[in-house]
């Protein structure tokens, strides 16, 4: 029998889904991503919380608009790192189309969303992927509330009672 060890704490944690390539998916991978950043401890209205959900809007919008190939999906992964704050998103299409960096003119309704990501995200970027199309990244500074008695070290939340 061997000797107990004990466990190293997780210190990246990562969520990954794939999403139709529709606004409503969009949608969906905006509020599931706010549920999984409220899930590692970033508190909701903070800066950190909500630069992270408009990015992850942006980005998935940006796929379902100008990446978008018929009968393709899109996907999300985000990872966290409990000890630099540090959330990395990532957005994937299978459009070959680069993102247009561009400022659009005063009374343009549209073409602003990169800019928002620029000015959001601590950092961003464009790589080619494994398979057709691209990866959209961007990282974005959350750190945790501390001592949060509403998660756990899974990054699930825990119910509490009473």
């Amino acid at each position: 029998m061997t000797a107990p060890q004990a466990q190293v704490p997780v210190t990246v944690r990562t969520f990954a889904q794939r999403f139709s390539a529709t606004r409503r998916g969009a949608r969906l991978a905006r509020l599931l991503a706010a549920h999984q950043l409220i899930a590692w401890g970033i508190p909701r209205g903070s800066s950190g919380f909500e630069a992270a959900a408009l990015v992850v809007a942006e980005l998935a919008a940006n796929a379902v608009v100008h990446g978008l190939v018929p009968g393709r999906d899109f996907a999300l992964l985000l990872r966290y790192d409990d000890e630099t704050g540090v959330v990395q998103i990532e957005v994937s299409d299978t459009h070959d189309r680069q993102p247009a960096r561009v400022v659009p003119e005063r009374n343009d309704e549209h073409g602003r969303g990169l800019l928002l990501v620029d000015a959001l995200a601590d950092r961003w970027g464009v790589r080619e992927r494994q398979g057709p199309g691209k990866t959209v990244w961007a990282t974005v500074t959350a750190p945790r509330q501390p001592d949060d008695p509403t998660t756990h070290g899974t990054g699930a939340l825990v119910e509490r009672s009473g």
